[in-house]
């Protein structure tokens, strides 16, 4: 039998938008393919995708999860830091050719344990409004954050023992944006510092779909970025990025609560187009 995996990337809040648009959008045409894509074995969650990833825990449908979206009201905070900014910190701690990947992260870790923030229960809060329901699903959900002390990748799922709202905020603590996460002994940050896809998580599976709120040729701080990882995953995969009708409603920066209704309005659209193509690759 195939193990099927939704690999949900990151892009902040307008990734957040943009994903369950995609998915709101093949249910439009396809309703199957989202169902199926839905239901997968697995979800991999990265940053923005660990709050849709456990959205779609919920139990929520994926209509009520996009009407969500375009609430008027909703319990984001605007942090007032660019992504300009945030892309700038990325390249520099990058670009160091003497320091290894690790290390690299490392000094990222430091940048996120000393810029000033909000408190970790301010933001907690936030992720909490986020997610209809704080417990962990009978599912598989692998959600992705960076230890800032090594630099490691750290994988939580139901049986880490840790809550889901301290998971989904340590992989959406954006360095320089939102403080690290303390979990027992260690403080994490955001799961897409070193990769936004994080593809290696679904490694036991033998189909991924994998929706990326990144154009294909957009610029990436993270080496050879998402296209790469996603093209050269060795099981079959469908890489679905942001097109420019999508990447014009993200504006100028996805981190602003305000490209919340257009970018899952551009969503929805996308999901429609490619809804055949997820259908077929579905099989």
């Amino acid at each position: 039998m195939t193990k099927r995996a939704l690999v949900l990337a990151g892009g902040g809040i307008a990734g957040i938008a943009w994903e369950t648009g995609v998915l709101r959008g093949i249910a439009d045409e396809s309703p199957a393919a989202a169902e199926a894509l839905l239901n997968a074995d697995v979800i991999v969650g990265t940053s923005a995708g660990s709050t849709v990833a456990g959205q779609l825990g919920s139990g929520l449908g994926i209509d009520a999860l996009f009407d969500r979206q375009l609430a008027v009201e909703s319990g984001e905070i605007d942090s007032g830091v660019s992504i300009e900014a945030i892309s700038e910190l990325f390249i520099t701690a990058m670009s160091a050719p003497d320091l290894g990947v690790a290390e690299k992260l490392q000094r990222i870790g430091q940048i996120a344990l000393t810029t000033p923030t909000v408190t970790e229960e301010v933001r907690r809060a936030v992720i909490a409004a986020r997610l209809p329901v704080h417990d962990w699903p009978q599912r598989e959900l692998r959600i992705t954050a960076i230890d800032t002390a090594t630099g490691e990748l750290v994988v939580f799922d139901r049986s880490s023992g840790v809550p889901i709202v301290d998971a989904v905020a340590a992989s959406c603590a954006v360095p320089g944006v939102w403080p690290p996460v303390t979990i027992g002994a260690r403080r994490l940050m955001d799961g897409g510092v070193g990769s936004t896809v994080n593809m290696a998580v679904a490694a036991d599976c033998d189909a991924v779909v994998a929706l990326v709120p990144s154009g294909r040729n957009s610029p990436s701080p993270f080496g050879s970025g998402a296209v790469a990882e996603v093209d050269t995953f060795p099981a079959p995969t469908l890489g679905i990025f942001a097109d420019d009708e999508a990447l014009a409603a993200f504006g100028t920066n996805p981190l602003d609560p305000a490209c919340r209704v257009p970018s899952a309005t551009a969503g929805r659209a996308q999901g429609r187009r490619v809804a055949a193509e997820v259908a077929s690759f579905l099989g």
